[in-house]
C-alpha cells in the first residue's frame, strides 16, 4: 500500500488555507482592522506611518520607532537622532505617546519627533525661546513646530542650532 496524496477535494477543511471569506478580523475598540494592516519587524504603524511603540525610557524605544520607519522618513529620522546625540552629549531619550522625546535628565524634554503621511513634526517645546522662530505654530504658547518634508533640504546648520538653544533651556515635564 502507498501513500497517495489525497485529491485537493477531499483535503480536511483544517488545511484548507484561509480564503477572504474566512480570515479572520482583527478589531480593536477604537480602531478600525485596515489601521492594523501595516507592520515593519513586526512592529504596527498607525495612521501616516507612525510606529506603535510601547512608552519605555532609552536609546532602544526610540531605535526601534526609528527602524520602523520606512523610506524617506527613516532616513530623516536617523539623520535628527545623530544631529541630537552630537549636538547633546548624553542626552536622555524615551517613546511616550507614540513619539521619540529627547530631553536632558532631571530637566524635562525639550524636543519630540512624530511622523504623520507626508511629512516629520519636530516639535520644541519652548521653541517659542529658540533664534530664530521655528516656522509652526502650536496651540501650546510656547511650542513651535519644524515640518520635513519628502525631498526637502535638511537644513542641519539650522536645526542643529535649535536643538543646542533648547537643549540650555528648562524642558517639558508631562
Amino acid at each position: 500500500m502507498t501513500n497517495k496524496p489525497k485529491p485537493v477535494s477531499e483535503v480536511s477543511k483544517a488545511h484548507k488555507p484561509l480564503t477572504k471569506a474566512s480570515k479572520p478580523v482583527v478589531k480593536t475598540k477604537n480602531a478600525k482592522p485596515s489601521k492594523l494592516k501595516k507592520s515593519v519587524n513586526g512592529i504596527v504603524l498607525l495612521s501616516g506611518g507612525n510606529p506603535q511603540i510601547a512608552k519605555a525610557d532609552g536609546d532602544l524605544p526610540v531605535q526601534n520607532y526609528i527602524s520602523a520607519l520606512t523610506g524617506w522618513k527613516n532616513d530623516v529620522a536617523n539623520r535628527l537622532d545623530l544631529l541630537i546625540e552630537r549636538v547633546v552629549p548624553g542626552v536622555a531619550k524615551a517613546v511616550k505617546w507614540n513619539s521619540p522625546l529627547y530631553g536632558i535628565s532631571g530637566q524635562g524634554w525639550f524636543l519630540g519627533i512624530h511622523t504623520y503621511t507626508k511629512y516629520i513634526k519636530v516639535a520644541f517645546f519652548r521653541g517659542i525661546d529658540l533664534q530664530p522662530l521655528p516656522p509652526g505654530f502650536s496651540k501650546s504658547k510656547e511650542t513651535r513646530y519644524l515640518d520635513l518634508h519628502e525631498n526637502e533640504v535638511f537644513d542641519e546648520v539650522r536645526i542643529e542650532a535649535w536643538v543646542k538653544q533648547a537643549a540650555a533651556l528648562p524642558g517639558w515635564v508631562p
